[in-house]
């Protein structure tokens, strides 16, 4: 068996930020609220009763005011589509992340970044790497992962689906590095083409911790292309063949060798000839030849008696 694959470099032993629930309301609430204190604004200033008591101008004065804080208060509504969360930031604080789907409020002075939960796809560019054995070879793969953490995906990478891209492609190449592309010689020993299952379970643990600063979950891996490369594709075509015309021949001379052993148990059970050790390796001989060759055998017929 191969050796375990080296561990994945982790980008930070402790994440500066882990995922809060941000403070929200329902939003439908608040929007009735702010358009109420929006109209009772409009009618303040437009009243004809409060514009006897006090100055014209002071009543719209007193109007606008109330109807901008309905109109502040509108600023706090944020709409949250399934599978979406809304990373909230105050004055550049982050405060906390809105997965709640639906019309949401939250404070009017905070920012409000949306980022997709969706399960996605990777799928990377097709490869020409060196496996375990240094033969040249193509490889590509595609990994299924989802966002779990938003506060680690936004702040502690650039951009984390590039950041999963690169992460990928990075580990793709190590784990073809570490394996051989086929087993010819070794029992047991794990190979891209033999043991793709295990060896992809292996490729989702380490871009899980490669990803794993980014807040990224890896759901599974898969290799979509898996070849040698052009330049020496015929000549280990060759090779996989011979080895395969090894194994047949193994086989059939195995079995032919069990023939002949039921065939001289019988005779010798039965009685139908007796034949001395000579002999018997001269009919051995005969059979192994018709039974192994690979082209039809041209019968000889023996006119004379059993030693001519």
């Amino acid at each position: 068996m191969n050796e375990p694959t080296a561990p994945a470099p982790r980008y930070r032993e402790a994440p500066q930020y882990r995922e809060t629930t941000a403070k929200s309301r329902d939003g439908i609430g608040v929007f009735l609220l702010a358009a109420l204190i929006v109209l009772v604004g409009a009618a303040i200033a437009g009243s004809p009763f409060l514009v006897e008591a006090v100055p014209f101008l002071v009543a719209i004065v007193i109007g606008a005011l109330v109807a901008v804080v309905g109109l502040f208060l509108m600023l706090g509504l944020t709409m949250v589509a399934p599978n979406e969360a809304r990373v909230v930031q105050l004055f550049g604080r982050y405060v906390g992340s809105v997965r709640t789907d639906g019309l949401r409020w939250v404070n009017p002075l905070t920012e409000r970044n949306a980022v997709s939960t969706r399960i996605r796809n990777h799928e990377t560019s097709v490869m020409k790497v060196n496996d375990a054995s240094g033969s040249p070879i193509e490889i590509a793969a595609v990994v299924v992962w989802q966002v779990e953490d938003t506060a680690r995906a936004t702040f502690e990478v650039d951009d984390f689906v590039e950041f999963v891209s690169i992460q990928t492609e990075a580990a793709v190449r190590h784990i073809a590095g570490h394996y051989p592309y086929d087993s010819y010689d070794a029992q047991g020993a794990l190979s891209l083409r033999d043991n793709a299952d295990t060896i992809t379970e292996r490729l989702s643990e380490e871009v899980g911790q490669r990803v794993e600063a980014a807040g990224v979950r890896i759901v599974e891996s898969r290799f979509t292309h898996l070849a040698y490369a052009p330049e020496i594709a015929q000549a280990m075509l060759q090779r996989q063949q011979a080895g395969a015309l090894i194994a047949a021949r193994a086989e059939i001379v195995e079995g032919a060798v069990g023939m002949v052993d039921r065939a001289l148990a019988r005779l010798s059970e039965e009685h139908v000839v007796e034949l001395d050790e000579e002999r018997k390796a001269t009919m051995v001989s005969n059979l192994l030849v018709v039974l192994c060759s690979d082209r039809p055998a041209s019968p000889v017929v023996n006119t004379g008696t059993l030693y001519q």
